[in-house]
């Protein structure tokens, strides 16, 4: 896994200083960190768990992949910036979705959130099912991050 890979990299006085997070602002899930920070030097990696569209109260937002995008992507927002980062940060996207035919409207919600000028890498999986029914989308996120 990328994660392993890092690891073996960095070598095991690093693997000590790898922090599990989770940020108030977001729903906490059981048995799960919504981020791990991995240091790399003069920067950090976050890897966050797959976002979904439930709100800090733990409902799930919506009944269209429009506006559970959007939740999704506030959720993100909630967890970078808990880590000090931003949507500029981030490199790569795993995004999966129930029902592949409604990623046009998923890419108009992604588009207002993510640097379009020079997005992240993307892989997109259409899914035959997510936690729950009424679940349409997840996010998962890694970003790397400059030491301030």
């Amino acid at each position: 896994s990328l994660l392993l890979s890092f690891i073996i990299a960095f070598g095991q006085r690093n693997v000590n200083m790898i922090q599990f997070k989770n940020a108030d602002s977001v729903f906490q899930i059981k048995g799960l960190s919504q981020v791990v920070e991995v240091p790399l030097g003069a920067s950090r990696m976050l890897i966050l768990s797959g976002q979904v569209p439930v709100n800090q109260k733990g409902e799930v937002v919506g009944s269209d992949i429009r506006t559970q995008s959007r939740q999704v992507f506030q959720n993100i927002q909630s967890v970078l910036e808990y880590c000090g980062a931003n949507f500029n940060d981030i490199v790569k996207l795993g995004i999966f979705t129930t029902d592949i035919s409604k990623i046009a409207e998923f890419r108009e919600v992604r588009d207002q959130f993510i640097n379009t000028t020079n997005p992240p890498a993307s892989s997109l999986l259409e899914v035959k099912g997510l936690f729950r029914k009424d679940v349409f989308i997840e996010v998962e996120v890694t970003a790397i991050v400059k030491n301030k």
